[in-house]
Order: C-alpha cells, then structure tokens, then sequence
C-alpha cells in the first residue's frame, strides 16, 4: 500500500511540475488527460496482471526473437561467424548490425501500405477518444514505429499551420518514443517485457505531458491530417534496398555515438575524480535523481545506482545506459529493474534535441529556431514523461 501512496505522490509530482511548466493553464484539456492516464493505467495492469496481457507480450517477444534469429543469419554470412572470447560479445555485431534488417522489414511494411494504414486508424482513434488534434494524435502513433525525423517529416506539409505549442507537442512526441527498428537492439539488453510495455506508456506519457505544458485547441474546420508517404520506394525490392541503407547509417550513427559519448564519459569522470575526490558524474547524478526514484518506487537501497543509470541516459543517450545498467539486472530488484527500462525506453537525452532541432530545420528553418529555443523545455518535458510511464509501470511491480 505504502508503494502505491508513493506512486500516485510520484505521478502528482510529475504533472504538477507541467503544471508549473504550462504557458496556458485555463487551456489545459484536462479531460484528455484523464483518459490518457486511464489508459496507461489499463495498459499496464492488462499486460502485467492479465493471462492474455502476459500471452501478447511472450507472443510479440518471440516474434522479435524470431526476427533476430533471421538477422543474426544475416549477420553471421557477411562476418564470417566471427569468434569472440568465451563469455564475451561484440556490441556491433551482436547487437546494432541487426538494426539493418529490422529497418528493412520496417521499410517493406511501409512500401506495402500496412503500417500507415494501422498507423492512420490508431492516430484518429486516439484523436476522438482524447480530444487531441488529429496531427498531434497521428504524430505521437508514428513515432512508436519510425524515428525521430521519419515522424516529423511524415507531416511535414503542415508545419506552417503549427503555433509553437503545437510545434512543442509534435517535437515531445518524437523525443519521448522510440524507434520501431531498435526495439529488437533493446530486446538484447534488457528484459523484453518492461521495454515491450514502454512503447504504448511512453507514447501516452510524451501526450499527457506535453499537452499539458503546451496545451492546444484546434478548430475543428481546421483539424485534419495531410500524411506523407515515407516510402519513396518504387518496388518491392527497392524498399528492402532503401531499408537497408537506411538501417545501415543508423546502426554506424548509433555506434558512432557511442564511442563519442562513453569516451566522453570517461572524460568527464576522470575531472569529477579530481575536483570532487573520487565521485564520478553518474554518482551525482544518482543522488540529485534519489529523492524522485523513492517516490517512483525504487527501493531504498538501490535508488542511488538506479538514479545513476537515469541520469547517465539523460546526458548521454539511452543505449549507453543500458549498456551499463545491463550487468546490474541479475542483482537488482525486479522492481526496480522495470522501472529503470520502462525510463531508459525512450529518446529523451541531450543529443535528441539536435536531431530534432536539426529535422525541423530542414523543412522549416523558422520553425527550427523556435525549436532550439525551448530545447531545454524539451528535454524536461520529456524526461517528465519518461519518469511517469516509469512510475506507472512500478505501481504494478
């Protein structure tokens, strides 16, 4: 009962922080809200406490397994079955070069009309059910499968008629998912349960917040969706070709990312070791985050690692805090454990508010400086969200 209190003190906290965050008060759709925070609610008791919920996410888990069975075949062809030391794995071949054949499958969906057509139908029944915008809606439904930039270009031809809280909604939404072709990355990190039920909270989390610090009302004349075609794919195999490039840069950018950001990281440590007499950045950041991870719901005596492991995704980027929290899961509370991947399940960190930043300004360059400027309220807002689907997957822990 005492974790309960906590959770619902915690999720309080959340929302009251957008609150205080919100340039629009009167505005805020608190109806919206309510079914937005009624659903994660369902979400989360329906795939943790239910038989069915449990048989949907071993189903959807051994689908990705599958599918990276198939890549790792992939894989191993080019390589060579590479041999590594016992008990040793090589993160980019292991783990980010099959990034290439989940875009692909991705991109062939996408070709054959599949994923817009299921993505277009569960952005409109988000939009009637909460009371959202249909672009809104739609964005936040797209970025659970593509990327950062694919989900805003896709509605690219409508940026003109986005004011700046709708800018803010379409750019939260983009930060506070995930990529549908890294998911199967994630799945060999982390347990796939608590990444699988990210997806659908993170999507609510990014919506909830950010409506709330950046409420809109849209004029129902004025309230449609021009979606554009992501695919320019001619063929079949074209699309496979295309997927593969693309997942191809992604995979190098990721690896590349994290060479600059952990060699940074090290950086970093090695100065706080010297100023703070042997502290490193990740245990300053677990003590500034503590006072939040107890009222999410992390057990006292892992809060402080916990903390750490947050912190370290918000300054660097999700997969290097993974990458670090990997080793600690068999030792920690599975409390904790889901709590910790539900909030490393997203894109909310530093770097993403250049990608983002950056994809505006290629279609709209005044649209793009007004996203560097509240950059930062960004990143809060988003963080925000990451921490209440966090807390909404500890209420069932």
């Amino acid at each position: 009962m005492l974790g309960i209190i906590f959770g619902v003190l915690a999720i309080a906290v959340i929302l009251g922080i957008a609150f205080l965050m919100s340039n629009d008060k009167r505005n805020i759709n608190v109806r919206g809200i309510v079914v937005m925070l009624a659903a994660q609610i369902f979400t989360t008791w329906f795939m943790f406490e239910t038989t069915l919920g449990g048989a949907i996410i071993k189903g959807v888990s051994a689908g990705f397994n599958k599918l990276i069975e198939f890549g790792t075949e992939g894989v191993n062809f080019v390589l060579g079955n590479i041999q590594v030391a016992e008990n040793s794995t090589v993160f980019f071949f292991n783990v980010l070069l099959l990034i290439i054949f989940f875009a692909t499958i991705l991109s062939v969906l996408t070709y054959l009309k599949i994923l817009p057509f299921i993505i277009r139908y569960l952005g409109w029944g988000l939009s009637y059910v909460t009371g959202l915008p249909k672009v809104e809606s739609f964005n936040a439904v797209n970025s659970i499968f593509f990327g950062q930039s694919e989900a805003l270009i896709a509605i690219k031809s409508q940026f003109r008629q986005l004011n700046d809280n709708r800018l803010y909604i379409v750019s939260a939404s983009a930060m506070g998912s995930v990529s549908a072709s890294i998911v199967g990355a994630y799945l060999n990190i982390l347990p796939e349960q608590y990444v699988l039920v990210a997806l659908p909270l993170n999507m609510f989390s990014a919506l909830i917040v950010a409506s709330m610090i950046a409420p809109v009302k849209v004029p129902k004349e004025e309230d449609h969706v021009d979606i554009q075609d992501v695919s320019n794919a001619k063929s079949f195999f074209e699309a496979m070709g295309n997927g593969a490039l693309d997942g191809g840069k992604i995979a190098l950018i990721v690896a590349t990312m994290l060479i600059a950001f952990i060699a940074s990281l090290e950086l970093v440590n090695w100065a706080f070791a010297g100023i703070f007499g042997g502290m490193t950045l990740q245990e300053v950041l677990g003590y500034v985050i503590a006072p939040i991870g107890l009222l999410m719901g992390i057990p006292a005596g892992e809060v402080l690692e916990a903390g750490s492991i947050m912190g370290t995704k918000i300054v660097t980027n999700e997969f290097v805090a993974m990458l670090e929290f990997q080793p600690m899961v068999q030792q920690m509370q599975e409390k904790t454990v889901g709590i910790v991947t539900v909030f490393l399940t997203s894109f909310a960190n530093f770097s993403s508010i250049g990608i983002i930043a950056g994809t505006v300004q290629g279609i709209d360059a005044d649209k793009g400086g007004r996203v560097s400027g509240f950059g930062m309220k960004l990143l809060i807002g988003a963080t925000l969200g990451s921490m209440l689907s966090a807390t909404m997957a500890g209420l069932f822990l």
